[in-house]
């Protein structure tokens, strides 16, 4: 097995894959519970903006979860790092839509969480849910160096059926922590979401927090290098909810899941990750996102703690 990521054959890591048939689907919209569970797609986008990819990474689904790291970054831009004082950066050990707030801050624990995406979904720059919305789609455009488009039926239903979500942020309304209503910081989070992303897609989207901000299909920086270390390091630590630590030990490369069965990857200086495959395990994580994570970082020697 090579070492070099141009020359990775990720279409014989897929087939590997497919043997394991565990996890269960994401049951909670109607869209997400009639997700293909074969469906088995993996990209790398390198620091030269060439992708690798396996069959299907040209394959659309929603971000979901995955959309948090890059909510977060387009917050901490647009209040100028004021985010990163309304929001806390602590791993909680619960499940990612725990209706849980800081002890005496009432802040959300972290920008990964639920509670932590409505609130940075509803700092970044805009006047009214129209104008976020813009802001966000504007956003995440530039970090996939292409324009998206949302799925307005996902939207609707996370919207319609995210009773958590409503409940998380009425409870940061209560305690002052949020200061949009609380159905316009679901309704922007619901259509963040839905946008509709590929495996090579979101692997871009990694590449560009993996090279310091700057995209590198398009040369264009997307947000300042603190921000893409701010973002990455929260991912470290947060991005796979109350399973990040046996992540970080096993896999070792900063990442976001996602209950669509995507998981996007940002190893600095190295390279953007993706994978999608919705059977999940217990902790909502991709169980074939999951293994191609562990072999992709053993076998091109990305653990962040390795010795090379």
């Amino acid at each position: 097995m090579t070492h070099d990521p141009h020359r990775y054959d990720l279409d014989a890591l897929r087939t590997r894959l497919l043997d394991e048939t565990s996890g269960e689907v994401d049951d909670s919209i109607p869209q997400l519970a009639d997700a293909d569970p074969e469906l088995c797609a993996i990209a790398l986008v390198l620091t030269d903006g060439t992708a690798v990819t396996s069959a299907d990474a040209d394959v659309a689904f929603s971000v979901q979860s995955a959309v948090k790291p890059f909510l977060f970054a387009l917050a901490l831009l647009d209040t100028d790092g004021e985010a990163l004082d309304r929001v806390g950066i602590e791993p909680t050990g619960e499940s990612f839509d725990a209706i849980k707030l800081e002890s005496g801050t009432g802040r959300p624990p972290n920008p990964m969480v639920n509670a932590g995406a409505l609130l940075t979904a509803s700092l970044v720059r805009g006047v009214d849910p129209a104008e976020r919305d813009a802001r966000i789609a504007e956003g995440l455009a530039a970090f996939a160096g292409r324009d998206l488009t949302v799925d307005e039926d996902v939207a609707h239903n996370e919207h319609l059926l995210g009773d958590r979500n409503h409940a998380l942020a009425h409870l940061m309304r209560a305690e002052g922590t949020m200061h949009v209503s609380a159905d316009d910081a679901v309704a922007v989070y619901a259509r963040a979401c839905a946008t509709l992303v590929d495996a090579e897609t979101l692997a871009v989207m990694g590449a560009t927090l993996a090279c310091g901000g700057v995209n590198p299909r398009t040369g264009a920086r997307v947000v300042p290098e603190r921000v893409a270390r701010d973002v990455v390091s929260v991912m470290a630590t947060c991005g796979v909810y109350d399973g990040s630590g046996r992540w970080m030990r096993a896999v070792g490369i900063p990442a976001k899941s996602s209950v669509s069965g995507a998981i996007v990857l940002a190893a600095p200086g190295r390279l953007g990750a993706a994978v999608v495959s919705p059977p999940l395990d217990a902790q909502g994580t991709s169980v074939r996102g999951r293994l191609a994570s562990e072999a992709l970082s053993d076998e091109l020697h990305l653990h962040s703690f390795g010795a090379g």
